[in-house]
């Protein structure tokens, strides 16, 4: 397929694609969610199934209750929200599962329910951001900025493994994989760098498909091809990378909260991991974020 190099080529993929996912939002009683779901739902690329108390009636546009392809479930407290939401997702009746106006911690705990749960034992909960940014020429994948603190190398790979099978459904063969560090030295005082030197060797070894790996080094280099030059780097990452890989959530949500704020970049974001994509919202985020992370799901469903 064509590769997608941005949010608009995103969303016009799924709309042409004449497929459309069913997509069930948990307690969707604020503007910005419900507002996002309308948008996927005009896109065509997303049926609604819109789970929560009273609230629905009051939140919920008329024209979105009447339209054929919004189904209205009621749940009387958050807790049976999502615990719907995610048994209509194993009776395959949904393919995405959404966080409105729900507690964090009761929206998950629904997901890693170990007896009614959506993450499979041996599987890992990881979270993907893609960011489209003014200065640089195509969409930039990273992770994790939401919930492994400091990754293992196993978890690493896997958390990998998820990113390169998201990339790749965006039109990239071969993903440029840049492992994200303050200096381009190995040093055994950060881990981190140390777990590097092993996944380079396994992406050598063909452990992540077609990949080009390579790593530590810093933002910049990994994004600018001046910056790399100076410092005498050669590899085909450097100053072109379609994924970054952080080595602790720290460092990641600072990424994250530095080029939404600074650098006036949207974004998208997922949860892998889950048989189903999920999206993990903050009540924060803008409506169009809302919307994007729902093309994002939709893409990788």
């Amino acid at each position: 397929m064509k590769r997608i190099s941005s949010f608009p080529e995103m969303v016009q993929h799924l709309a042409q694609a004449d497929e459309r996912k069913r997509l069930a939002v948990v307690c969707p009683y604020d503007e910005e969610t419900v507002g996002a779901a309308q948008k996927a739902l005009d896109n065509n690329f997303a049926d609604l199934i819109m789970i929560g108390d009273e609230r629905l009636s009051e939140t919920l546009p008329s024209a979105l209750v009447a339209s054929p392809r919004v189904t209205i479930v009621n749940a009387a407290t958050p807790d049976e929200a999502a615990a719907t939401a995610v048994a209509l997702v194993k009776e395959g009746k949904a393919d995405i599962l959404m966080k409105g106006l729900i507690n964090t911690d009761n929206f998950l705990r629904a997901i890693l329910n170990k007896e009614h749960g959506l993450l499979e034992p041996g599987k890992l909960l990881t979270h993907l951001s893609v960011a489209q940014a003014p200065a640089y020429p195509k969409l930039l994948f990273f992770s994790d900025v939401a919930v492994i603190p400091y990754p293992t190398l196993a978890q690493r790979v896997e958390m990998i493994k998820y990113d390169v099978a998201t990339c790749r459904k965006f039109g990239i063969d071969s993903p440029k994989v840049a492992l994200i560090h303050f200096t381009e030295k190995v040093n055994p005082k950060f881990p981190n760098s140390v777990d590097y030197t092993e996944l380079i060797k396994m992406a050598g070894e063909g452990e992540f498909g077609d990949v080009e790996m390579a790593g530590p080094m810093d933002v910049k280099t990994a994004c600018d091809h001046h910056s790399a030059a100076v410092k005498g780097l050669t590899s085909d990452v450097c100053g072109d990378a379609d994924l970054l890989i952080f080595p602790n959530i720290e460092s990641g949500n600072t990424f994250y909260k530095t080029i939404t704020f600074f650098g006036k970049a949207d974004i998208a974001g997922i949860l892998q991991g889950p048989i189903c994509p999920v999206i993990l919202s903050s009540r924060s985020d803008s409506a169009e974020s809302k919307f994007l992370s729902i093309a994002l799901a939709c893409l990788n469903a």
